[in-house]
């Protein structure tokens, strides 16, 4: 919702000051500037890139709008699930094959919906416990490899906002070729006899390019470039803490200690007390498949019992 409170800000300080200043909206409206800009910056876009960088593009993009959020819920599935699978490590590794080979349906998994959501991190979660399970690892072999694997996918996962920054900044050229493109054709229609209102009119159609190509770049495609840098960086938050949970359990730590390595790793915003992290794992089982109808309900509860 605040991604696009701000668009709407956006959308209204600019054309709106242009139409109290007396412009007219209809002046600005160039369907075939769009398209030889927005053609031209897609087309430099597939060109430029390999087709899992454009698939993980449209990944972001529809995360984006959705609006998913990672808030305190998500973390607290997290860490609690990161915790049950140690237990059942601790009775040894072999018993988490039927949870890590089909997690979908495993009854610990099924617990927590919102892991199962994220693709990338469950399947993070479940290779690397099948990797400890393969044989003896210890704490400084798995964090380097723990840190190869984080760095590999860091690098593909911020890729598509590098390209989006890229065509971007490329935004305001392309909209200098739409108004090249339009002044061409405004002198070509002085030696058809065009009228100088005619030759003006077209003049201006050609500079609006420039003004897409400019509002495109700054108003639009750069600060959705950022978004989505964001975005990975929530991923890869969540995928530190799992590496540190897993890395501080080999070293020999108890899994209260594992866990609450992991927690620290949990952006601030979001970052949940040692107290609350032992209030998790202390509560009795609740159903996380809902746990927005939960919270709904307790305000009812509390109402309810006030006015008893």
């Amino acid at each position: 919702m605040q991604q696009f409170f701000g668009l709407a800000i956006v959308l209204a300080c600019v054309f709106g000051g242009y139409a109290i200043e007396g412009g007219s909206v209809h002046a600005i409206w160039q369907p075939v500037e769009l398209l030889i800009i927005g053609g031209a910056a897609i087309g430099a876009l597939v060109v430029g890139n390999p087709r899992h960088v454009l698939s993980e593009m449209g990944i972001q993009f529809r995360a984006l709008l959705t609006q998913r959020k990672v808030g305190q819920e998500f973390q607290r599935q997290l860490l609690l699930l990161m915790h049950e699978l140690l237990q059942i490590a601790a009775g040894g590794l072999k018993a988490l094959d039927q949870h890590v080979e089909a997690p979908a349906e495993s009854e610990v998994f099924q617990r927590y919906p919102l892991i199962l959501k994220e693709p990338k991190l469950l399947h993070f979660i479940v290779d690397n416990f099948r990797l400890m399970a393969m044989g003896k690892i210890n704490a400084h072999e798995l964090e380097g490899v723990l840190e190869q694997e984080l760095e590999a996918i860091d690098d593909e996962l911020i890729q598509p906002s590098k390209s989006l920054q890229k065509i971007a900044e490329a935004m305001p050229g392309f909209g200098i070729l739409g108004a090249v493109l339009g002044i061409v054709i405004a002198m070509n229609s002085v030696g058809e006899g065009a009228t100088s209102a005619e030759i003006a009119e077209k003049v201006g159609a050609a500079m609006v390019g420039t003004f897409i190509g400019i509002f495109l770049c700054y108003g639009l495609l750069d600060p959705l470039s950022n978004m989505m840098k964001l975005l990975v960086k929530q991923e890869m938050s969540a995928l530190e803490c799992v590496k540190v949970v897993l890395v501080t359990h080999v070293s020999g730590k108890p899994a209260l200690l594992a866990i609450d390595a992991g927690r620290r790793l949990v952006q601030l915003n979001i970052k949940p007390s040692f107290a609350q992290l032992e209030g998790w794992l202390n509560a009795p089982a609740v159903d996380l498949a809902a746990p927005a109808a939960n919270d709904e309900a307790e305000p009812r509860r509390r109402a309810g019992d006030r006015g008893g």
